[in-house]
């Protein structure tokens, strides 16, 4: 029993990163209006950036959270540019095979550059634990929640307190409204885009940090878990997308204390198969609001 109570917290903390790069997913699906496979990409490169940020500089873990952002960030751009600003009145499986091709092109390019093998993270946050009870909690995994907790917060501020929030769900909920309204569509489409990419690359830092490694192949299944949260979401609504992602984390850990480690993705996606069974709409309602 203390062992599935552990495996319970590790899901909740998994969970928490799984929410933070659907919640990136789907603000990029939101604003933009076009479905993503670069989104696993962004994310590796988001890691890989924090990565050799802490070689260079020392282990800052904030200067990592700007390095993954930025690098995201700026990814976001050339995806933005490259997959989608040339295509907004093209059939939308035009994007779809661009933003694929795009996916396998940086994959390639990060495994020259990189290197195919994994590299072990450095240890940038205090490895002790807290018990309480028979519950053990890392002081990594309260950073994790706090720091996907903080991020969540600030960007739903941004959404329903701000201007540039308010293009941003304009935008996303009737682009041809929002041109009539003054506002540079594409511009504002471009920025939505750039910053599910660069909460998508927090969230690979984190993860990095979380399993102590990272590897320039890594972002294929991730992006799938970020999709598949998204799903959950209804591939919009940044809610319940989060909470998609929890629940995946969840299912992933509570699986792997009855079987092996390696059926991990198995029990992943088989719940979401079967959500998708009983509930096509996801948990989101079937009339929602974007972003």
């Amino acid at each position: 029993m203390d062992y599935v109570l552990n495996q319970i917290i590790n899901g909740i903390c998994q969970g928490a990163i799984y929410a933070l790069m659907a919640i990136g997913y789907s603000v990029v699906v939101g604003v933009v209006g076009m479905v993503t496979f670069t989104h696993g990409e962004v994310i590796m490169i988001g890691s890989f950036a924090a990565y050799y940020v802490f070689l260079m500089a020392g282990k800052n873990l904030i200067l990592g959270f700007f390095s993954a952002f930025a690098a995201s960030w700026i990814l976001g751009i050339l995806v933005y540019k490259i997959c989608y600003e040339r295509f907004f009145n093209a059939p939308r499986h035009i994007s779809l095979l661009c933003t694929i091709g795009f996916s396998i092109l940086i994959k390639n390019l990060a495994q020259i550059v990189f290197g195919p093998n994994q590299k072990p993270m450095l240890e940038i946050v205090d490895p002790r634990f807290f018990s309480l009870g028979s519950v053990r909690i890392s002081v990594l995994q309260i950073v994790i929640m706090i720091t996907v907790v903080v991020l969540s917060v600030s960007l739903s501020m941004l959404f329903n307190k701000t201007k540039f929030g308010i293009m941003l769900k304009a935008v996303s909920q009737d682009k041809s409204a929002a041109y009539l309204m003054g506002i540079n569509v594409r511009r504002t489409a471009m920025l939505g885009n750039c910053l599910g990419c660069g909460l998508g690359g927090i969230g690979g830092l984190l993860l990095a940090i979380y399993y102590q490694m990272l590897q320039a192949t890594m972002g294929g299944a991730l992006g799938m878990k970020a999709f598949a949260s998204s799903v959950m979401g209804g591939l919009t609504d940044v809610r319940f997308s989060a909470l998609g992602g929890m629940i995946i984390g969840i299912v992933e850990n509570v699986g792997i204390t009855i079987s092996s480690a390696s059926f991990r993705d198995i029990f992943a996606f088989g719940f979401l198969i079967l959500v998708l069974i009983i509930r096509p709409q996801g948990f989101a309602a079937k009339v929602q609001e974007k972003v």
